[in-house]
């Protein structure tokens, strides 16, 4: 039988959050440890991860969607669209539509799909048109998972992720214990014991108000502001990347060996070619 697990997306599937340069693309992330635990629990387990950060939801489509089904994967992970609701502009309802459109393309691998909500990380008034868009999103997606018999990793059913330990200070990125939750969460949703070591955090103690504002602040100032100034400009760190995994690797095997064996394999090809 068939194990073939596919990731596509954008930087919450990358692994944005979780750094370690010995890992392609710097970063390991939820689904390089998932995939980890597939290739433990049985070693026929093979792996790509096709997402990139940055990218809208029609890249995504247009990029990554025959790609992932040349691979004819039998478990599919699929997170996008969260790039679009932080623009400054963006029609909700057409973008529903074209998430729909884009899961009917990859139902059509016969994989079993997983889906995801996105977390509602917003605070005050400010905010309130990116939470608006965030509900729309979530609803939508809620529906087409039920429509499809996708597995759905809901965050309404994750309270955890409410520790803001499990984030960055960015608040759109997963810290390095919020991808192991997420990758315990999902292995979890598919009955796959794993031995991720997760995070036990002390309780968390309460903010002052005028702390809290300062942060929320602070927070709008040095991340969100900038954000939405990138967007307008253009300017995106994953145009100049390429998947981390495109294609089929066999987790059982190693991630990081086989990232070297990639890096050196990467380098006699450079070397070749500058005729050395």
């Amino acid at each position: 039988m068939r194990r073939r697990f596919v990731a596509v997306g954008d930087s919450f599937t990358e692994g944005v959050g979780d750094p370690n340069p010995l890992y392609p693309n710097g970063v390991r992330g939820w689904a390089d440890r998932m995939a980890r635990q597939l290739g433990r629990y049985d070693d026929r387990w093979l792996y790509a991860n096709l997402a990139i950060r940055s990218k809208y939801l029609r890249e995504v489509a247009a990029e990554q969607i025959d790609d992932a089904l040349a691979l004819r994967p039998t478990l599919l992970s699929f997170y996008a669209g969260g790039n679009d609701i932080l623009t400054a502009r963006v029609n909700m309802a057409e973008l529903m539509d074209l998430y729909a459109a884009t899961i009917d393309r990859l139902g059509t691998s016969g994989a079993q799909l997983i889906l995801f909500t996105a977390y509602d990380a917003t605070r005050g008034p400010i905010l309130e048109p990116v939470r608006r868009r965030i509900a729309f999103y979530n609803n939508g997606v809620r529906d087409i998972a039920r429509a499809t018999n996708a597995i759905l990793i809901d965050h309404e059913r994750l309270p955890e992720f409410a520790d803001r330990r499990l984030w960055s200070f960015d608040r759109i990125h997963m810290s390095r214990p919020g991808h192991k939750v997420m990758a315990g969460a999902v292995l979890a949703e598919l009955g796959i014991p794993h031995t991720l070591k997760l995070p036990d955090f002390p309780p968390f103690e309460r903010r002052p108000v005028v702390q809290t504002v300062r942060d929320e602040t602070r927070w709008v100032r040095s991340e969100v502001v900038p954000l939405l100034r990138r967007r307008i400009n253009g300017v995106r760190e994953g145009d100049t990347l390429t998947p981390k995994w495109p294609e089929l690797i066999r987790p059982a095997d190693g991630l990081k060996r086989l990232a070297r064996r990639r890096g050196g394999d990467a380098l006699e090809v450079r070397r070749a070619a500058a005729g050395q």
